[in-house]
């Protein structure tokens, strides 16, 4: 067999190659196997107490059983598939959700009310264990802008109720604060908040942030806004002896010019390059995006069009490096108009109408999101987490068979192709195809065992990474070296 090149001359241009290969590798490593939230509450920094979270749950709670009592109700309000078919009678809802709750979960799948059975139970499951994955102890929008001494004393406050929280583990899984922002009128009281909330939560934890702690910089334009909180972090780090690297933070795209700026330039990869590896999500601000727009109040919706250019140019712009995305909030809330114990049966009509719009939109909104591959978004009050749950359960288990059989089968192919040593590529497209999976059992769409039929065992579900098991799979199967 005759060769053009020599195996000298082929060696130097590969060497060289894997170096441009690496750095690229390097710049856009993929998206990350870790939990993501499937949303952030936001809630004023004058509000927020260390049961926040867990008062927020009941309160959810309640309004999904005083306005969907079963989950019947709930598919007719929201369309589920196969709604048309539920019975409307007292009697006939009582005796379905009785043969339903006394199936096993094998035969409740052969079902037609399984999803909606299915999607209904999990969000009452969800509210009562873990009702608010990421909250965010708000000091801008969701606080405003009062006298100095006012907001230090509830930074300070705020603090302390997070130390007690902590304490007594009754905060979400992840959590944080959102400050001013760096603008020129705003930095000083941006930056003395982050300072008085910092110092005095490390003290009375002795050194210690919540898990998955961030702070978020709204409005942020321009790279240099993000430095400054680099450097921030660092003197704060030093001061509190923390380790280097420790505070974490969020940016928000909510103007027009993180889209594209005087160059006509997307300079989001800019933004985040300056965070230096600190910088971990990106947040949609539906209302203060479209407004920059020139949309009026009335069509400032996430589904806007100006909403989808600005999503699919910050996709485009930060797609595979890993940065977490967040859709913004729908401002439509599921609250009743008329309060008190005896409501005419109009008002009770008037409300139940009312919450049962505000959950169409909502839910729809959320669908919208999770459909353009955004699988966080914002919620402002606790009526909301209801649809969020509805919309996140759905959207995931609707696709389960579709998504078992395409991993599986990737499972089966990624097998024999690990002999040829392709492992990147099918690393690659199963880390897709895993992570929706590990989306789905992170907010309790399905369980760990329910993804075992992939063909996955626990370990390998566990690993988080496809390229892990791509890697053990190959040495099970290549022949060990004599």
């Amino acid at each position: 067999m005759k060769f053009s090149l020599k195996d000298s001359e082929k060696e130097f241009l590969l060497d060289d190659l894997k170096k441009a290969n690496l750095k690229f590798q390097k710049t856009y490593p993929g998206d990350k196997p870790d939990r993501q939230a499937v949303h952030t509450v936001y809630g004023g920094a004058n509000l927020f107490k260390s049961d926040t979270c867990i008062k927020m749950g009941d309160i959810a709670l309640r309004n999904l059983k005083t306005y969907a009592p079963d989950f019947t109700t709930l598919s007719r309000v929201l369309k589920f598939k196969g709604h048309e078919e539920l019975p409307h009678s007292e009697k006939k809802i009582k005796k379905l959700i009785k043969k339903l709750d006394e199936m096993n979960e094998e035969e409740r799948k052969k079902e037609p009310e399984w999803l909606a059975y299915s999607v209904y139970n999990k969000i009452i499951q969800k509210l009562l264990t873990e009702p608010v994955e990421d909250f965010r102890i708000d000091f801008e929008d969701g606080f405003g802008n009062r006298p100095d001494d006012e907001e230090d004393a509830t930074a300070e406050n705020a603090a302390n109720e997070l130390a007690v929280g902590m304490q007594n583990k009754t905060i979400s899984p992840f959590i944080g604060i959102r400050i001013k922002p760096f603008t020129e009128d705003l930095k000083y009281r941006g930056v003395r908040t982050l300072d008085i909330f910092l110092s005095t939560l490390l003290q009375q934890t002795n050194g210690q942030l919540p898990d998955n702690f961030v702070v978020m910089l709204p409005k942020v334009v321009i790279p240099e806004q993000v430095t400054t909180m680099v450097k921030l972090f660092e003197i704060i780090e030093k001061e509190n002896n923390l380790q280097p690297g420790t505070l974490k933070m969020e940016t928000m795209v909510e103007a027009t010019q993180i889209i594209m700026d005087d160059e006509g330039r997307n300079p989001l990869m800019k933004i985040i390059r300056a965070g230096e590896g600190r910088l971990i999500a990106a947040h949609f601000g539906t209302y203060d995006y479209t407004a920059s727009c020139g949309i009026t109040a009335k069509y400032q919706t996430m589904d806007h069009p100006v909403c989808d250019f600005a999503h699919h140019m910050t996709k485009v712009a930060l797609g595979g490096t890993g940065i977490f995305l967040s859709d913004g909030a729908t401002n439509v809330m599921p609250v009743a108009p008329h309060r008190g114990k005896t409501l005419t049966k109009q008002q009770e009509k008037e409300n139940r109408d009312s919450v049962h719009n505000a959950w169409q939109i909502g839910y729809r909104h959320t669908m919208h999101s999770l459909i353009n591959g955004f699988y966080q978004g914002w919620d402002l009050n606790p009526a909301q987490l209801p649809m969020r749950y509805a919309a996140t359960y759905n959207f995931f288990l609707s696709s389960y068979d579709d998504a078992v059989f395409r991993l599986k089968t990737f499972v089966d192919r990624a097998a024999i192709s690990t002999l040829t040593g392709d492992i990147f590529d099918d690393a690659a497209t199963g880390q897709g195809l895993l992570n929706f999976f590990l989306k789905a059992m992170n907010c309790g769409a399905i369980t760990e065992e329910e993804a075992l039929v992939t063909g996955l065992t626990l370990d390998e579900i566990r690993s988080r990474s496809f390229y892990k098991i791509l890697q053990g799979r190959r040495e099970l199967i290549l022949p060990t070296p004599l």
